[in-house]
Formats: C-alpha cells, structure tokens, sequence
C-alpha cells in the first residue's frame, strides 16, 4: 500500500439511499481539511473491480447534499464475491495508491467491506438501507426519508380510501426486514401490518378489515412488507372476493420509497458518520462500521455487523395492534 499522504477510497454499493450523497461530501470535505486525497469509485464493487476511478476535492462534491440517489453511482456484484474479483479489486485499489477504503451500503456492502479487511485492507462502512436492516446502528442513512416518504403517500391514500369506503393493501419495502411496515402502521395508524418475521394469513386479513368496518370506521389501511409471506397481489384478489364489508383496492409503493431529496436527519447522520469515518482512519481504526447509538455514533465490528441479524422492534410491533382499535 501507499505510504507518505494519505489516500482515500469512497464508494455506495447496493440499493441506493437518500443520503449517500451527504455521506460523500462529509467524507471528502473532512479529508481534505486534514491533507487527506480522497479518489471515487463508480459503480461499487464493479467499478472497483474495474479501476473506475477519479478524484474527488471539495468543490467536486459541492450542491449534492439535497440530492437523492448516489452522484457515485451503484451496483450489485456477483463477480466480487469469488477471490478472483477480490483479488482484482485489491490490484486496483494498489495501483492507485489507495491506503484505505470507505463503504456506504447495506448488508450485502458490508459484507464485502468484512472480506477485504481481512484480507489487510483498511476498510471502515457506513450504513446506508432504508430498510434500516443492518446490525450495529439504531438507524441507517436513508430510512428516515424512506418513512416519510411512505407516511406521505399513506395519508393520500387513506383520503380516498376513506372517501369511497374502502379497504387499502399497500405493499412497503422491506425484504427481509418489516422496520418501514410496522413504524408505518405506528405513524400512518393502519388496522394491521404483516411483516417478514412473523408469518400471516389471508384470513388474519379478512378479519381486520371486517373488524374496522363492524366498528364503523370509514376505511382500513393494511401495511404489507414485501417480504412477508403473504403476496400483496394474492392477497388483494382474494380478500376482495370475500363479503368483508369493504371493497379493497391496492397499492405498491416500490422504488419511489427510495428516491427524493434526504430529509434534515438523513443529511445530519450521514454527515455524523461520514465525518466520523475520516477521522477513524486517522486514528488507525478500521475493520468497523460507524453507526447510530443514542446520540452517539459508535464503531462496531464489521464482523459482529455480519454476524447479527436485526430484528423487528416487538414493542412497535406490538404498538401496532394496540393502536389499530
């Protein structure tokens, strides 16, 4: 590896989130107050792999904070996975003479993060998901502007769906993880929400929404994670044939969950971390993720980071039913 000034690698790898941009900025900004070079890697994993590189100074990363996306641009990798690919990205990461390397991304990201660590790479992740499914910070970079982005299209919907007395199925994300599902079901007030971690079905359904009309409300709005084990389509089909008391209509949020400009908390945690990952490289701390704990960002382990599953929050779970009367 390089010696003499410090060189910084920074890449977003994975499902994009609003706030990576803030992440870069703070990142590049702060080595650069430090005499640190900080060089971008387009395209993740690929771009690694593939030397996509160019340098990147202050005024490179100016007027991105209120962007969306990744002005990085992103990627899923297979090829990175197998140690050929590793190998090859090492390679590059040598003949550009990078010391050390930050990450942004999800589960997936960090786990590639772990490998080149342990393969002497110093290596530091920040967590960026909306699904807010990484082990080791309270929240990642883009779950709040994901949340409230699914608040705003929920509180449209309700307007209709009470208007014409109906029940909405409105399908969030969340693969493996129902934390968009269930704080939605807290801040939107749905009749029921269904989630990867606990299995439902059809019927449960069906009974909710007979329930909400029986107690003489004017709708009902059912949070469905699209990980659950329930298929939002399925689900809407068959309870629409059955005598509920409220027609049912769907809805799939999808990928406008992940765009739009971060919110002030997205942009200031991401800032924190960012900030925060320089100055651990300067420290000669790495192999950790930066990550949200109470007011505080932390390390932790890259390798508890990919050794723990996050789980869905069983008091906001809970929260969900209570509510829903």
């Amino acid at each position: 590896m390089a010696t003499g000034k410090l060189t910084i690698g920074i890449m977003t790898s994975g499902g994009d989130a609003p706030g990576m941009n803030a992440a870069i900025r703070a990142v590049v900004r702060t080595a650069s107050a430090n005499d640190i070079d900080t060089i971008g890697i387009m395209n993740g994993y690929e771009g690694l792999m593939n030397g996509e590189f160019k340098p990147l100074g202050p005024r490179d990363v100016g007027g991105i904070l209120q962007r969306g996306g990744t002005i990085l641009m992103t990627s899923r990798s297979k090829r990175f996975m197998e140690p050929t690919g590793q190998r090859q990205a090492i390679r590059k990461m040598n003949e550009a003479r990078m010391d050390a390397l930050v990450v942004i991304g999800g589960e997936g990201s960090m786990n590639g993060a772990y490998t080149l660590s342990q393969q002497g790479i110093k290596v530091i992740g920040l967590p960026g998901s909306i699904d807010n499914d990484i082990w080791g910070t309270n929240i990642a970079i883009g779950t709040d502007t994901a949340m409230n982005t699914i608040m705003d299209a929920v509180d449209k919907l309700r307007d209709t769906a009470s208007s014409h007395q109906r029940a909405f199925l409105i399908e969030t994300m969340g693969r493996n993880s129902g934390y968009l599902a269930v704080m939605a079901g807290i801040v939107c007030g749905a009749e029921l929400v269904l989630v990867p971690e606990v299995p439902a079905s059809v019927d449960e359904v069906a009974k909710a929404v007979e329930d909400a009309y029986k107690r003489g409300k004017t709708h009902a709005i059912i949070i469905n994670a699209e990980g659950s084990n329930v298929r939002t389509t399925d689900l809407a089909e068959a309870i629409d044939k059955m005598d509920v008391g409220f027609k049912t209509r769907m809805t799939i949020l999808g990928h406008i969950q992940r765009g739009g400009s971060p919110t002030a908390y997205d942009r200031l945690i991401a800032s924190r971390m960012g900030v925060k990952a320089v100055e651990a490289l300067m420290e000669d701390t790495h192999g950790v993720m930066t990550g949200i704990r109470g007011r505080g960002v932390v390390y932790t382990p890259l390798v508890d980071v990919i050794s723990n599953k996050r789980k869905v929050n069983e008091e906001y779970y809970h929260m969900t039913k209570v509510l829903a009367r």
